[in-house]
């Protein structure tokens, strides 16, 4: 971890501008008195206040999310580093995500949480934060509050937990569910085996194990260069995790010396870089709407197409559920998402700017792969092109995605009749009746799962294979939503359909019986109706009445983007809004 490419340097100063915490505890008069006297009340002696730089240590620290709930320890170590290198570490809370628990969506809060982060570094006298995040939607959102801050900061996520192990069975966190779930619904797997992978799967603490969107996005932090190099894939228990929060910690003070911040790095073609890592390592779909989002609080826009355009020409490399065989920690110990960067190095920006100051090319020359049977050379992949495609078509004008790494190649060509639920309440009472008219051929489609339709995209797009195919041996189907799919699951599903059938979207004219066609090399999803029926069928249709009446959701429903814009909200895109430098604390 002390390496050349992992240590906290000094940057080169750009000018060294003007400490925000010091228009809080820089005056020698009543409001500055207050403020020191009240965070001193703390233990800290007048001192401290004198020059040093302040940092914001935002937690996202909950035991509702067992992804993060070692992040309270993990910020002692980010601490230590501060002091080490010269400022004044402040922690504060934050909303805190976890997938697992939380209802009816994380994503429907991932926005609030944004709004969380950004006013609190607003609110306060930071001069730049170290955000711990690791639950998937946490770490999208402290991106996406900092991006829009825009003071200097560093993010270290939680990293993944151990391998699930049963027996002297591996199993992968996360993705081992569904399978149970199948297995179970089929009458293939006891109560008692049930029981016994419910004490397995999860051995730890940290985020799913697997290339699902905690890990995908903790890729995405470190290749857009908001972590220090070798972040993503730490185990969230070893020891080495904790030396990197605390090498983070130290480099914080420097990033606010050379004002390092947001802006400066998160650009187009960290993005773009941020793409391409993403197709190599068979990246959860999500990091699609993430990305889109992130960018767009930068003034960043992010065509489907682009991703599209990026998987055809970039390789997959990695092999790790849900595209492949390995697990999170045999990815770390197989060189990480370094030894990956320098694999990709011909088809990035080499010259993007990192948190540590220097390039991506600096940070990933030398990197090896320890282990070609996990990371694969680029001369070498497992795949030609990336893990995740975008399809067009007049059922989804404004695109949908697909993750081919993790899907069945024998559907990636496929023309079916529709089997259609309304939402999800309809598919959950319908899917397992005996007497729906479903066989393998067909392709089962879900409405009303969208931005506003789930309300919050909830991960519903992997609908579940009806019950009688499943003892048929019918182990994946086509199935179409407008919803998102966790990063952990598997299967030919096509997801994000844009625009969302609860706003009139084609996806809502679908019926049953319809004839629907999958061609994934010509990007292609078509819903093979007359246009003079699908007319028709618009003019009858009508918009499903609002979820909420009152509060968050009301302000959710009113505002939010489609996917392909991000699923943001319309009022909080665009470029950094508001220099905080000259910020003055109102008077007592």
């Amino acid at each position: 971890m002390r390496s050349r490419r992992g240590q906290a340097d000094p940057l080169p100063e750009a000018g060294r501008p003007q400490l925000r915490s010091q228009l809080w505890f820089g005056p020698d008069d009543l409001n500055g008195l207050i403020h020191r006297a009240w965070i001193g009340s703390e233990g800290f002696t007048r001192d401290v206040f004198d020059g040093r730089p302040v940092i914001g240590i935002a937690n996202s620290w909950s035991e509702t999310t067992n992804c993060n709930v070692h992040l309270r320890d993990l910020a002692d170590h980010v601490k230590r580093g501060v002091w080490r290198a010269g400022g004044l570490p402040l922690e504060f809370p934050v909303i805190s995500l976890g997938e697992a628990i939380m209802k009816p969506t994380t994503m429907l809060f991932r926005n609030l949480m944004a709004m969380d982060v950004e006013e609190c570094i607003r609110a306060y006298p930071f001069d730049g934060v170290v955000l711990l995040s690791g639950c998937d939607k946490t770490t999208v959102a402290m991106l996406m509050g900092a991006a829009s801050a825009d003071v200097p900061a560093i993010m270290v996520t939680g990293g993944p937990m151990l391998r699930g192990i049963h027996g002297t069975q591996e199993l992968p966190s996360g993705s081992a569910v569904w399978a149970a779930d199948t297995e179970r619904r089929a009458g293939r797997l006891s109560d008692e085996k049930w029981q016994e992978l419910e004490s397995c799967i999860t051995r730890s603490a940290g985020h799913c194990g697997v290339m699902g969107t905690a890990s995908t996005m903790a890729s995405m932090a470190e290749a857009l260069g908001m972590t220090m190099p070798g972040n993503a894939a730490i185990p969230a228990v070893d020891t080495r995790r904790s030396v990197h929060a605390e090498l983070a910690g130290s480099q914080i003070v420097h990033v606010i010396e050379a004002d390092l911040r947001p802006s400066r790095i998160l650009t187009q073609e960290a993005f773009e870089n941020a793409i391409t890592t993403d197709m190599a390592i068979g990246g959860s779909t999500n990091a699609v709407v993430h990305l889109v989002a992130i960018a767009r609080r930068v003034g960043i826009r992010l065509p489907l197409l682009l991703f599209d355009e990026i998987s055809r020409r970039t390789p997959l490399l990695a092999d790790v559920w849900p595209s492949g065989t390995y697990q999170m920690e045999d990815f770390y110990y197989a060189g990480g998402l370094p030894a990956v960067l320098a694999q990709l190095l011909p088809l990035l920006h080499r010259d993007a700017m990192t948190v540590n100051g220097r390039t991506v090319e600096e940070n990933a020359t030398g990197s090896e792969i320890l282990d070609v049977r996990v990371i694969r050379p680029l001369d070498d992949p497992l795949a030609p092109d990336g893990g995740t495609v975008v399809l067009t078509g007049n059922l989804c004008p404004e695109g949908a995605v697909l993750k081919k790494s993790a899907a069945s190649p024998e559907l990636l060509q496929h023309r079916g009749r529709a089997v259609v639920f309304r939402d999800k309440r309809d598919l959950m009472s319908r899917v397992d009746d005996p007497n729906l008219e479903v066989d393998r051929s067909s392709v089962l489609v879900q409405q009303n799962g969208g931005p506003r339709g789930g309300p919050g995209m909830p991960e519903w797009g992997q609908l579940p294979i009806p019950a009688k195919l499943l003892r048929q041996g019918v182990t994946d189907m086509v199935r179409i939503s407008d919803a998102r799919m966790s990063g952990t699951a598997y299967g030919t599903c096509i997801l994000h359909v844009s625009p969302e059938s609860a706003i009139g979207g084609p996806l809502a004219l679908v019926r049953d019986g319809d004839e629907i066609e999958l061609d994934t090399e010509r990007r292609r999803l078509t819903l093979h109706v007359p246009d003079d029926e699908l007319a028709r069928r618009r003019t009858a249709w009508a918009q499903p009445a609002p979820a909420f009446s009152r509060g968050y959701g009301r302000l959710y429903e009113e505002h939010v983007l489609q996917a392909h814009e991000g699923a943001d909200f319309d009022f909080l895109e665009g470029g950094p809004g508001v220099d905080l430098a000259p910020y003055r604390p109102t008077s007592h």
